[in-house]
C-alpha cells in the first residue's frame, strides 16, 4: 500500500545570481512499513528534501501525498495540526525539553493535540525503548544514546504514518548507533510504519529495505541496498 508520494519536488532559494536550485524534480513512492535511507554528500539537498516531505518547509513546485493527503494544497493550520499527528520527527540533536522527564518528553506530543496518553502504551513503549528505569530522569541525567531512544519514543507515542530521521545516529557511538537502528527497523516492521532517515555513515544503510541517494540536488532511487551503488 502506498503511502508516501512524492512528485516532481524542487526547491529553489535566492534569485538572479544568488539563485542556489536546492533540490530538483524528485520524485519517488514509499509504501507503508518501508524503511528507506537517503544518501549524500553534504549540501546536496538531503534536508532540503527531508524538510519539504515533513512540511518544516514549502516548495518551489512539485506536490507530496501522504495516505492521499496532498500537503500543500491545504492551509497553513490545517498542515501544521496534519503534521503533528501524522508525522513523526527524529532529529541528531535529539531537542529534548530539558525541564521535562523522559516519560514527559515522550507523551508531550499528545499534548499539544490535547490527548490523554495511554498508560499501557506509555508503558510499552518505555519497555522496548529500555527505559522503564530512566522515566522520571531528566535529559541531562541520561547518555546520549538513552537522549535518542527518549526522542524516538516520542516520534512514536502518537503512532504517526511517517517518521522522518535527520541522522539520527550522528551524535552517538557505535554501540548506541545500532540500539537506535534495531529501534527504528522494529518500528517499521513492528508498528507498521514507514521511516525515512538522512545518513552519511554508509554502513546504516543495511537496515534499510531502500536507498536513495541526493547528488547536487538530484535523487537517484538505488532500490534495495547494495553496497557496490553506493560506493
Amino acid at each position: 500500500m502506498e503511502l508516501l508520494n512524492v512528485s516532481h519536488l524542487c526547491k529553489t532559494y535566492g534569485t538572479g545570481e544568488s539563485r542556489v536550485n536546492a533540490l530538483k524534480d524528485a520524485t519517488f513512492t514509499m509504501q507503508k512499513s518501508e524503511f528507506a535511507a537517503i544518501v549524500g554528500e553534504s549540501g546536496s539537498g538531503k534536508t532540503t528534501l527531508l524538510n519539504l516531505i515533513g512540511a518544516l518547509d514549502t516548495p518551489t513546485s512539485g506536490q507530496v501525498h501522504l495516505n492521499g493527503q496532498e500537503l500543500f494544497s491545504m492551509p497553513e493550520q490545517e498542515r501544521t495540526i496534519f503534521r503533528r499527528r501524522n508525522i513523526g520527527f527524529i532529529f541528531q540533536s535529539f531537542q529534548l525539553i530539558p525541564e521535562l522527564t523522559v516519560e514527559q518528553n515522550i507523551i508531550f506530543p499528545l499534548l499539544l493535540d490535547y490527548q490523554k496518553p495511554d498508560p499501557k502504551k506509555v508503558n510499552e513503549l518505555l519497555e522496548v525503548l529500555g527505559l522503564t528505569d530512566r522515566r522520571t530522569h531528566l535529559p541531562s541525567q541520561l547518555s546520549g544514546g538513552q537522549q535518542q531512544r527518549t526522542a524516538i519514543g516520542r516520534a512514536l507515542i502518537h503512532n504517526p504514518m511517517l517518521i522522518l530521521a535527520d541522522e539520527p545516529t550522528g551524535n552517538l557511538d557505535s554501540k548506541s548507533s545500532q540500539e537506535v537502528m534495531e529501534l527504528l527497523t522494529h518500528a517499521a516492521h513492528h508498528y507498521r510504519q514507514t521511516v525515512l532517515m538522512i545518513t552519511h555513515n554508509l554502513g546504516l544503510t543495511a537496515y534499510a529495505d531502500r536507498v536513495l541517494r541526493v547528488s547536487d540536488g538530484n535523487l537517484t532511487d538505488l532500490g534495495g541496498n547494495h553496497d557496490e551503488k553506493l560506493s
